[in-house]
């Protein structure tokens, strides 16, 4: 199928299942003609990818469940590997989100220590 019918079936823009294609996440072969034609399978994985970025993951999230994406996602868990590179995402965001917490306390208790120049 080509990029046009696979867009149809799957809601998807054809610029985002270049962007699937491109981080890893659908395959395609070049046919005789040209263009790209996908096998039946994509429509499954780029529906689960759809339903994995709308349950507010990014790309990035998306390649820890990719044992899943061929199968029913929802029946299928993702592997103890996805599992783990999942969770040592989780503890980098929660590192950074402390680390801009603590710049942000400390901007604000230097703002309040300035006092306003007089005009």
């Amino acid at each position: 199928m080509w990029i046009g019918e696979l867009a149809r079936l799957t809601g998807a823009s054809p610029r985002a299942l270049r962007n699937y294609e491109r981080e890893g996440l659908i395959s395609s072969e070049r046919a005789a003609n040209g263009y790209r034609a996908y096998d039946v399978c994509a429509v499954v994985r780029v529906r689960n990818i759809r339903h994995l970025l709308a349950a507010g993951l990014t790309l990035a999230d998306v390649h820890c469940f990719t044992s899943c994406l061929d199968g029913d996602l929802p029946a299928v868990p993702p592997s103890a590997v996805g599992l783990r590179i999942a969770r040592a995402r989780l503890a980098v965001i929660d590192e950074r989100i402390a680390a801009q917490s603590e710049a942000r306390d400390r901007l604000a208790r230097a703002l309040e220590a300035v006092t306003d120049p007089v005009v």
